[in-house]
């Protein structure tokens, strides 16, 4: 009992927290790319829905959500 709350994985276990650790490293990574290039695609669409001024109510806050995921992707 004493051997799970310090944290320590029982030897024939660890093949299986090993493989597990891996999994979820990938999938943060991926996770972080997928989240910064859609950031950088909402913003430079954003920006450019801006450029016109009728779509400035719209392109603004597109450019801000695609900013706030860029910087959630980094940190």
């Amino acid at each position: 009992m004493s051997e799970s709350r310090n944290g320590r994985v029982p030897i024939l276990l660890w093949p299986f927290y090993a493989i597990w650790r891996l999994l979820t490293l990938v999938v943060e990574l991926i996770g972080r790319l997928l989240c910064g290039v859609l950031g950088i695609c909402l913003m430079i669409g954003g920006v450019a829905i801006t450029l016109s001024i009728i779509g400035a109510p719209v392109g603004i806050p597109l450019a801000s959500v695609g900013f706030l995921l860029l910087v959630r992707s980094i940190f």
